[in-house]
């Protein structure tokens, strides 16, 4: 039962989307495991770019299928347009699936998410303001009950749930916030253009995965965002709502962890992070913004600029023991390209005591050091590398120390954007 994970090593933004889609020509199903729009993976076929928020990455290759399941959460119009938008450039969707245990982000939800942001002032926490939060804590909290996919089969058990949850809603958005109390018809009339949309990609997706698992066939799961922005083990509070480390991948899709073959943890030739929280290695000078622009280090779904650093190897040898990582897959190696030295964080120094993991208290990140070593650049582009040896000694040599410092194998290389840009080890 070839099951694999596909897990981000650092705070997201790895590259996640381009090796889910190499390992998806030959999977059966690609299955999101986790997390909802705010998630933004890029696959360059051809020269053309598709941006892709919610649907899995799979969805290039029509022969698999592509899951959302229950551990998403779904925004309906986002899901709409995005699939009217890979429409447009000929791409059917037929083959993705979302499960009915999956729960909606409705517009109240990112109402509060907007308003609980500008409450928090300088307290800000970086959210995409598209609702994750409150969604995820009216998934747990369940009184009254949170919203699925099942529910937006049928109109008027959509509108009752609708005002029964703005009973609740317009308590905490009128008196929390001095807001305007939202209309329960004007919420239905909202959401109701996508929903002859979505309605049919709505299924038992469980039976389906356990159907390819039980004929021995390919399947991956993909997360979204990054190690360290995972609500238990991330950076807290400026963390997501959900589990994107590998162990929520069995959550998210009623996978046991007996059934997951590997799992590869992407892991980008540097380290990005968008919003705020600690960032040890990050550059505020001229080789941040030169990786920044190199890199096109804006964010997929916000657009916001990504805060650029060096390749932080105490949180790649964490994240890699965090999500039980069999091989790491590097990604934007050549945005390195023409450095004179390149540098890799192996520890920190906090508080005059050297850490070569990250400390379980992730607060005193706020205080660490990072301890570098300094390796050669390559003054060459690798951008036509397609096999190891293609590659210069000095760009072989970094990978080897990522290698030593993740303590697994590097399963390939990206070079590029595109598909064929990517060098196999």
């Amino acid at each position: 039962m070839p099951a694999t994970v596909i897990v981000g090593a650092q705070w997201g933004d790895e590259g996640k989307g381009k090796i889910t889609d190499i390992l998806a020509e030959r999977a059966s199903a690609v299955i999101r495991y986790q997390g909802g729009s705010n998630a933004g993976h890029t696959v360059v076929v051809n020269g053309n770019e598709f941006k892709l928020h919610l649907i899995p990455s799979g969805i290039l290759h029509p022969d698999t299928t592509c899951i959302m399941a229950a551990g998403t959460i779904i925004d309906p119009i986002c899901l709409r347009d995005e699939i009217e938008g890979l429409r447009e450039r000929g791409v059917s969707c037929d083959n993705l699936r979302v499960s009915v245990n999956a729960h909606v982000i409705m517009p109240y939800h990112i109402l509060l998410d907007g308003l609980q942001e500008e409450a928090r002032g300088r307290s800000s926490i970086g959210t995409t303001r598209r609702g994750i939060g409150p969604t995820y804590t009216d998934k747990t909290a369940r009184m009254p009950r949170s919203i699925r996919m099942a529910d937006l089969m049928d109109d008027d058990v959509l509108r009752a749930l609708i005002a029964d949850q703005l009973e609740h809603k317009n308590i905490i958005i009128e008196r929390c916030y001095g807001h305007e109390p939202l209309d329960p018809d004007a919420v239905f009339a909202e959401i109701a253009p996508a929903l002859p949309v979505v309605r049919p990609f709505v299924a038992d997706v469980r039976s389906m995965v356990r159907e390819a698992l039980a004929n021995d066939e390919t399947v991956l799961l993909e997360g979204a965002q990054g190690t360290f922005l995972d609500l238990d083990y991330g950076t807290y509070p400026y963390v997501t709502s959900s589990h994107p480390v590998a162990g929520g991948a069995c959550l998210g899709t009623a996978i046991g962890p007996t059934e997951i073959d590997a799992v590869i943890a992407v892991v980008k030739a540097y380290t990005t992070r968008v919003g705020a929280g600690s960032f040890p290695t990050e550059l505020e000078d001229e080789v941040g913004n030169g990786l920044r622009e190199r890199g096109s280090e804006y964010g997929t779904t916000t657009g916001r600029p990504r805060r650029c650093g060096w390749l932080d190897g105490v949180a790649l040898r964490t994240a890699a023991e965090l999500n039980g990582a069999t091989a790491i897959a590097v990604t934007k190696l050549d945005v390195l390209d023409g450095l004179d030295t390149v540098r890799i964080a192996v520890a920190y120094d906090i508080n005059g005591k050297r850490h070569e993991r990250m400390p379980e208290d992730l607060d005193a990140l706020a205080d660490a050091q990072p301890v570098y070593e300094e390796l050669p650049g390559w003054q060459q582009s690798i951008c036509e590398a397609r096999t190891l040896a293609d590659l210069p000694e000095q760009a072989r040599a970094y990978i080897d120390r990522m290698e030593e410092l993740a303590g697994c194998a590097v399963w390939g290389v990206s070079v590029g954007p595109s598909r064929d840009q990517t060098v196999l080890l």
